[in-house]
């Protein structure tokens, strides 16, 4: 096995596109690493993108934020801006595993890994989220929603990285939330995990929804028939109770150690009503 450390795209695609499909791109490491180790992947070439500058740090401007996909969720959880405009993505970051994890696992690696339960996918689908894919092309966006095509699998092609994540910014009377549920208090896999944000007009009424779920189906889902429940509504008890049957109805999980599908279908519909309740509490607040 080889390692690289590139220090600009280009050089960083040229090395993956050299070597076939068989080179895999370390961020943070926290899941690559542990794959290496258990002998599920060999890789004959290792791309370090951390020295890519493209890939580092978190900028605004008129779109709305801007977050290198090598950023650690450490780095994310103490961007103040970031936290403010968009708390229910970085509690989501805040999720994934312990602070020493969090000190080095990234958002382009949680994602790109491709875990049908990453916690931060449903908070990226629910706030409209793009990656920024550099590949042998030039440059390319993608919604999050669109890039993972199955358990372990992504649309990235051959020679393809993301560099970024694009966040808009958040209208006024905005607001976001991320809720999961797993077996134990902390570090654990999600059983469920819902992403809710949504726009509130002057007089309360809500504009604009969208709802993000995770761990319900073999990837991360972004629930039209759920935020359509929301909108045109003061999100009053009607609403949330059909919120929570469209986020019920849209899952498609499995039954395994941490739940069965009833159980997940069931909590599914529960926690999109929690989350869009503090969604909303945050919207009129804002």
């Amino acid at each position: 096995m080889d390692y690289r450390s590139p220090g600009s795209v280009r050089e960083a695609v040229d090395l993956l596109r050299s070597h076939a499909g068989n080179a895999h791109v370390l961020a943070g490491g926290t899941d690559l690493l542990v794959k290496l180790r258990a002998g599920f992947v060999s890789p004959q070439l290792v791309v370090d993108v951390k020295a890519i500058p493209q890939l580092r740090g978190i900028s605004t401007d008129a779109r709305g934020f801007r977050i290198g996909a090598a950023v650690s969720c450490a780095e994310i959880g103490e961007h103040v801006a970031l936290s403010a405009a968009w708390p229910g993505v970085v509690e989501a970051l805040q999720l994934i595993g312990s602070t020493q994890i969090q000190g080095r696992a990234t958002l382009g690696g949680n994602l790109c890994n491709a875990s049908p339960a990453a916690d931060s996918v449903p908070a990226l689908i629910a706030a409209d989220a793009v990656c920024e894919v550099a590949g042998p092309a030039g440059e390319r966006e993608v919604a999050v929603e669109k890039l993972i095509t199955g358990p372990g699998r992504n649309a990235l092609a051959r020679g393809e990285f993301v560099l970024a994540f694009r966040l808009p910014k958040p209208d006024a009377r905005s607001g976001d939330a991320y809720l999961r549920f797993i077996p134990r208090t902390e570090m654990d896999i999600a059983v469920v995990g819902v992403g809710v944000a949504l726009t509130l007009d002057a007089a309360g009424m809500c504009t604009r929804a969208r709802i993000g779920l995770g761990a319900v189906a073999p990837t991360p889902l972004l629930v039209t028939s759920a935020a359509n429940a929301l909108i045109g509504t003061r999100v009053d008890e009607s609403a949330l109770a059909a919120l929570a049957a469209a986020a019920s109805a849209a899952c498609n999980p499995i039954d395994d150690k941490r739940g069965t599908v009833a159980y997940r279908t069931k909590v599914a519909g529960v926690l999109a009503r929690r989350a869009a309740q503090i969604a909303v509490e945050r919207a009129r607040n804002r």
